[in-house]
């Protein structure tokens, strides 16, 4: 996880794959506090029993597959990069799984 400062005093988090490629990144959050919790939340639901049901994906007005990680509460903890099919948006779903299980 890398978590960063923005231009108005917010803050925000991506995950990124071993291969250094971004696979998740937040909603900007007012306290770095708020976007640490976000970060244990990303962690403690990839470590769950049914870690794929915290994950929603779509489709893009331009055709495009991305998908949302939700918290327990349903709203968005993060959201991924865009893919060019279904599979490999899938495939998106279970490396923020992993990554987030080797940190967490």
């Amino acid at each position: 996880f890398e978590l960063k400062g923005t231009t108005n005093s917010e803050f925000h988090f991506i995950l990124k794959a071993r291969n250094g490629r971004t696979i998740l990144s937040s909603e900007t959050y007012q306290s770095i506090f708020g976007a640490q919790n976000g970060i244990e939340s990303v962690k403690e639901n990839a470590n769950g029993d049914n870690p794929e049901e915290h994950f929603d994906v779509l489709k893009s007005s331009d055709g495009l597959f991305y998908f949302n990680m939700l918290a327990n509460n349903n709203q968005v903890i993060g959201t991924s990069e865009t893919y060019t099919t279904k599979r490999n948006c899938l495939k998106g779903i279970q490396s923020v799984i992993t990554n987030a299980k080797l940190l967490g």
